[in-house]
Protein backbone atom coordinates (compact mmCIF):
# COMPACT_ATOMS: atom_id res chain seq x y z
CA UNK A 1 0.00 0.00 0.00
CA UNK A 2 1.43 3.73 -0.95
CA UNK A 3 0.15 7.21 0.63
CA UNK A 4 -1.04 9.12 -2.37
CA UNK A 5 -0.20 13.22 -1.20
CA UNK A 6 -2.64 15.61 -3.89
CA UNK A 7 -1.80 19.19 -3.88
CA UNK A 8 -4.05 21.16 -5.19
CA UNK A 9 -3.06 24.34 -7.95
CA UNK A 10 -4.42 27.85 -7.49
CA UNK A 11 -7.52 28.79 -5.78
CA UNK A 12 -8.92 25.23 -5.66
CA UNK A 13 -9.73 22.86 -2.83
CA UNK A 14 -9.68 19.25 -2.33
CA UNK A 15 -13.43 18.66 -3.99
CA UNK A 16 -10.95 18.40 -7.72
CA UNK A 17 -9.53 15.52 -6.06
CA UNK A 18 -12.34 13.32 -5.39
CA UNK A 19 -12.81 10.82 -8.31
CA UNK A 20 -9.31 10.41 -8.64
CA UNK A 21 -9.32 9.58 -4.54
CA UNK A 22 -11.76 7.25 -4.88
CA UNK A 23 -10.06 5.27 -7.63
CA UNK A 24 -6.85 5.21 -5.60
CA UNK A 25 -8.70 4.02 -2.72
CA UNK A 26 -10.51 1.58 -4.25
CA UNK A 27 -7.11 -0.10 -5.21
CA UNK A 28 -6.19 -0.38 -1.57
CA UNK A 29 -4.01 2.70 -1.01
CA UNK A 30 -4.59 5.35 1.18
CA UNK A 31 -5.14 9.20 0.13
CA UNK A 32 -4.25 12.18 1.49
CA UNK A 33 -6.35 15.52 -0.36
CA UNK A 34 -4.64 18.48 0.99
CA UNK A 35 -6.53 21.70 1.36
CA UNK A 36 -3.84 24.45 1.03
CA UNK A 37 -5.11 27.76 2.95
CA UNK A 38 -5.27 29.84 -0.91
CA UNK A 39 -7.26 32.16 0.28
CA UNK A 40 -5.37 33.62 3.74
CA UNK A 41 -3.60 36.85 2.76
CA UNK A 42 -0.77 35.64 5.52
CA UNK A 43 0.08 32.14 4.12
CA UNK A 44 3.06 31.61 1.91
CA UNK A 45 4.83 29.06 0.50
CA UNK A 46 5.95 28.27 3.66
CA UNK A 47 2.78 27.97 4.91
CA UNK A 48 1.39 26.09 2.42
CA UNK A 49 4.39 23.53 3.21
CA UNK A 50 3.57 23.52 6.65
CA UNK A 51 -0.05 22.78 5.49
CA UNK A 52 0.87 19.55 3.53
CA UNK A 53 3.22 18.55 6.22
CA UNK A 54 0.88 18.20 9.09
CA UNK A 55 -1.76 16.59 6.85
CA UNK A 56 0.62 14.01 5.97
CA UNK A 57 1.46 13.57 9.81
CA UNK A 58 3.05 10.39 10.59
CA UNK A 59 2.16 8.17 7.95
CA UNK A 60 5.12 6.40 6.13
CA UNK A 61 7.58 8.16 7.83
CA UNK A 62 10.28 4.84 7.37
CA UNK A 63 8.98 3.90 4.20
CA UNK A 64 9.60 5.74 0.43
CA UNK A 65 5.82 4.67 -0.55
CA UNK A 66 5.14 8.39 -0.24
CA UNK A 67 3.94 9.63 -3.45
CA UNK A 68 3.12 13.15 -4.24
CA UNK A 69 1.21 14.24 -6.74
CA UNK A 70 1.49 17.88 -7.87
CA UNK A 71 -1.12 20.28 -10.16
CA UNK A 72 -0.79 23.27 -11.26
CA UNK A 73 0.29 25.59 -8.86
CA UNK A 74 1.19 22.76 -6.48
CA UNK A 75 4.52 22.44 -8.28
CA UNK A 76 6.00 25.14 -6.03
CA UNK A 77 4.59 23.36 -3.09
CA UNK A 78 5.42 19.96 -3.87
CA UNK A 79 9.71 19.95 -4.10
CA UNK A 80 9.50 22.16 -0.58
CA UNK A 81 7.15 18.75 0.57
CA UNK A 82 10.08 16.60 -0.34
CA UNK A 83 12.65 18.11 1.58
CA UNK A 84 10.97 17.97 4.92
CA UNK A 85 9.27 14.30 4.11
CA UNK A 86 10.76 10.52 2.92
CA UNK A 87 9.09 11.08 -0.30
CA UNK A 88 9.06 8.04 -2.81
CA UNK A 89 7.98 9.69 -6.11
CA UNK A 90 6.71 13.15 -7.05
CA UNK A 91 4.51 13.61 -10.21
CA UNK A 92 4.05 16.94 -11.72
CA UNK A 93 0.64 17.04 -13.05
CA UNK A 94 0.50 19.79 -15.48
CA UNK A 95 2.50 21.64 -13.19
CA UNK A 96 4.56 24.87 -12.76
CA UNK A 97 8.60 24.37 -12.30
CA UNK A 98 10.01 26.82 -10.53
CA UNK A 99 13.82 27.90 -10.56
CA UNK A 100 15.87 28.84 -7.98
CA UNK A 101 15.13 32.12 -6.48
CA UNK A 102 12.51 32.68 -9.12
CA UNK A 103 9.39 33.99 -7.57
CA UNK A 104 6.12 32.50 -8.20
CA UNK A 105 4.95 35.97 -9.85
CA UNK A 106 7.72 35.81 -11.78
CA UNK A 107 6.97 32.74 -13.79
CA UNK A 108 4.80 33.39 -15.68
CA UNK A 109 7.27 36.22 -17.70
CA UNK A 110 10.51 34.39 -17.27
CA UNK A 111 8.65 31.15 -19.39
CA UNK A 112 6.79 33.54 -21.63
CA UNK A 113 3.33 32.33 -20.37
CA UNK A 114 1.45 35.22 -22.06
CA UNK A 115 2.71 34.78 -25.77
CA UNK A 116 2.16 30.75 -25.56
CA UNK A 117 -1.63 31.66 -24.26
CA UNK A 118 -2.57 34.06 -26.73
CA UNK A 119 -1.37 31.90 -29.42
CA UNK A 120 -3.42 29.10 -28.11
CA UNK A 121 -6.53 31.24 -27.66
CA UNK A 122 -6.17 32.13 -31.22
CA UNK A 123 -5.83 28.71 -32.41
CA UNK A 124 -9.31 28.07 -30.28
CA UNK A 125 -11.39 30.68 -30.98
CA UNK A 126 -12.27 30.81 -27.59
CA UNK A 127 -13.80 33.80 -25.65
CA UNK A 128 -10.91 34.54 -22.91
CA UNK A 129 -13.75 35.07 -20.60
CA UNK A 130 -14.93 31.56 -21.14
CA UNK A 131 -13.23 29.63 -18.31
CA UNK A 132 -14.81 26.58 -18.64
CA UNK A 133 -13.94 26.67 -22.30
CA UNK A 134 -10.35 27.13 -20.81
CA UNK A 135 -10.17 24.97 -17.76
CA UNK A 136 -12.77 22.05 -18.39
CA UNK A 137 -13.61 21.03 -22.32
CA UNK A 138 -12.78 18.21 -22.01
CA UNK A 139 -14.54 17.80 -18.36
CA UNK A 140 -18.27 16.26 -18.40
CA UNK A 141 -20.18 19.04 -18.17
CA UNK A 142 -21.96 18.38 -14.54
CA UNK A 143 -18.56 18.23 -13.02
CA UNK A 144 -17.30 21.54 -14.86
CA UNK A 145 -20.67 23.22 -13.17
CA UNK A 146 -19.42 22.12 -9.88
CA UNK A 147 -16.29 22.78 -10.37
CA UNK A 148 -17.05 26.42 -10.99
CA UNK A 149 -18.75 26.39 -7.18
CA UNK A 150 -15.70 24.67 -5.54
CA UNK A 151 -13.15 27.70 -6.88
CA UNK A 152 -11.86 29.63 -4.15
CA UNK A 153 -9.67 33.22 -3.88
CA UNK A 154 -6.48 33.43 -4.45
CA UNK A 155 -4.44 35.32 -2.17
CA UNK A 156 -1.33 36.68 -3.91
CA UNK A 157 0.60 36.73 -1.12
CA UNK A 158 2.61 33.11 -1.98
CA UNK A 159 3.49 34.33 -5.93
CA UNK A 160 5.81 37.11 -4.11
CA UNK A 161 8.57 35.62 -2.37
CA UNK A 162 11.47 33.91 -4.12
CA UNK A 163 11.19 29.87 -4.32
CA UNK A 164 13.61 29.31 -1.31
CA UNK A 165 15.37 25.90 -3.19
CA UNK A 166 18.66 25.81 -4.57
CA UNK A 167 18.08 22.76 -6.55
CA UNK A 168 15.24 20.05 -7.29
CA UNK A 169 15.24 17.70 -4.57
CA UNK A 170 16.73 14.57 -5.32
CA UNK A 171 13.97 12.68 -5.35
CA UNK A 172 12.65 10.57 -8.77
CA UNK A 173 10.45 12.95 -10.50
CA UNK A 174 7.47 12.29 -13.32
CA UNK A 175 5.79 15.04 -15.26
CA UNK A 176 2.37 13.63 -16.72
CA UNK A 177 1.37 16.59 -19.45
CA UNK A 178 -2.38 17.05 -20.57
CA UNK A 179 -2.37 17.66 -24.64
CA UNK A 180 -5.25 19.20 -24.89
CA UNK A 181 -4.55 21.65 -22.06
CA UNK A 182 -5.44 25.75 -23.25
CA UNK A 183 -4.33 27.08 -20.27
CA UNK A 184 -1.06 25.29 -19.98
CA UNK A 185 -0.88 24.66 -23.81
CA UNK A 186 1.39 21.28 -24.65
CA UNK A 187 4.22 22.42 -26.63
CA UNK A 188 5.04 25.41 -24.10
CA UNK A 189 4.99 22.98 -21.32
CA UNK A 190 7.49 20.28 -22.93
CA UNK A 191 9.80 23.03 -23.38
CA UNK A 192 9.43 24.17 -19.79
CA UNK A 193 10.08 20.09 -19.09
CA UNK A 194 12.71 19.77 -20.80
CA UNK A 195 14.49 22.81 -19.79
CA UNK A 196 14.04 23.10 -16.03
CA UNK A 197 13.91 19.23 -15.64
CA UNK A 198 16.09 17.64 -17.98
CA UNK A 199 13.00 14.63 -19.03
CA UNK A 200 10.92 14.73 -21.54
CA UNK A 201 7.20 14.29 -20.28
CA UNK A 202 5.00 12.07 -20.77
CA UNK A 203 1.51 12.57 -21.97
CA UNK A 204 -2.06 11.78 -21.86
CA UNK A 205 -5.18 13.33 -23.37
CA UNK A 206 -7.33 15.66 -21.08
CA UNK A 207 -7.62 19.29 -20.34
CA UNK A 208 -6.44 21.20 -17.01
CA UNK A 209 -7.70 19.07 -15.10
CA UNK A 210 -7.30 15.27 -15.60
CA UNK A 211 -8.66 14.42 -12.16
CA UNK A 212 -11.98 15.34 -13.38
CA UNK A 213 -12.36 14.65 -16.61
CA UNK A 214 -9.87 10.83 -17.02
CA UNK A 215 -9.66 9.79 -13.39
CA UNK A 216 -9.44 6.14 -14.39
CA UNK A 217 -6.56 6.52 -16.81
CA UNK A 218 -4.91 8.95 -14.50
CA UNK A 219 -4.96 6.36 -11.58
CA UNK A 220 -3.29 3.40 -14.25
CA UNK A 221 -0.67 6.52 -14.95
CA UNK A 222 0.16 7.02 -11.37
CA UNK A 223 -0.08 3.05 -10.54
CA UNK A 224 2.26 2.63 -13.35
CA UNK A 225 4.77 5.00 -12.05
CA UNK A 226 4.76 3.75 -8.70
CA UNK A 227 5.32 0.35 -9.65
CA UNK A 228 8.57 1.67 -11.46
CA UNK A 229 9.73 3.83 -9.14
Amino acid sequence: MATYVLLPGAGTDAWYWHLLEAELRGRGHDVVAVDLPCDDDTAGLAEYTDTAVRAIGDRDRDRTELVVVAHSFGGFTAPLVCERVPVGLLVLLQAQIPAPGESPGEWWGNTGFERARHEQDERDGRDPDDTVALFHHDTPPELAARAQEHARPQSATPFMKPWPLDAWPDVPTKFLLSRDDRFFPAAYMRGIVRERLGITPDEMAGDHCPMLGRPRELADRLEAYRAGA
